[in-house]
């Protein structure tokens, strides 16, 4: 995946200025906590109500890869949002998050979120896992991610319709730690830089 230069809020697209205002006002809460929840009812709101449309490079998935697009970075306040493609049955490793708190707003499609509990660790880079959850986001549907309750993998929930997620991360996360599986519940971890499309 190539890196952006530029994002698509740059050129804007409709209801840009509102979400991002709205973003702004739900960044003022007191805790990740409240943060997050401002956010997943923020998004929740806007997604049912069809207050804005993403760029439209943001509906084209890529058949080898899902794609990552980066809207916005804030200045003022650090979070950055990210709209997600994935092609039919398209997903990502099992990973964490760097320690940074997401919202995931599900805009088009469904999405299958599969969340994961650290239960062991063997120094430094072997970890055993449990399954803790597995659920089937719709279009208009927000769940978080706060840490130590990162983990966790996507995957496009249809064999034949594309998905469009929108992520709103604590900062923009250049990295994570992504768990290749070994057998028995255990994993080995390894680090993965992040990139953006064009």
């Amino acid at each position: 995946m190539a890196v952006s230069q530029t994002t698509a809020f740059s050129a804007g697209f409709p209801g840009s200025a509102r979400l991002v205002d709205a973003l702004d006002e739900a960044m003022e809460g007191s805790s990740a906590t409240v943060v997050t929840g401002a956010v997943k009812r923020l998004l929740r709101s806007l997604i049912g109500h069809g207050d804005f449309d993403l760029p439209a490079v943001c509906y084209r998935p890529s058949a080898d890869h899902y794609q990552r697009h980066e809207l916005y970075r804030s200045d003022r306040y650090g979070y950055s949002v990210v709209a997600m493609t994935w092609a039919p049955e398209q997903g990502t490793a099992l990973h964490d998050h760097a320690g940074l708190w997401c919202v995931e707003g599900v805009c088009a499609g469904c999405i299958k979120v599969e969340q994961y509990e650290s239960v062991e660790r063997q120094a430094p880079d072997r970890f055993r896992f449990v399954r803790r959850g597995n659920h089937l986001a719709r279009t208009g549907t927000a769940g978080s991610l706060i840490p130590p309750y990162e983990y966790h993998r996507i995957v496009n929930g249809s064999a034949s319709e594309p998905a469009v997620s929108l992520h709103i991360y604590e900062r923009t996360m250049t990295e994570c730690h992504v768990f290749e599986p070994l057998g028995d519940g255990w994993f080995r971890r390894s680090s993965r830089q992040l990139c953006f499309d064009d």
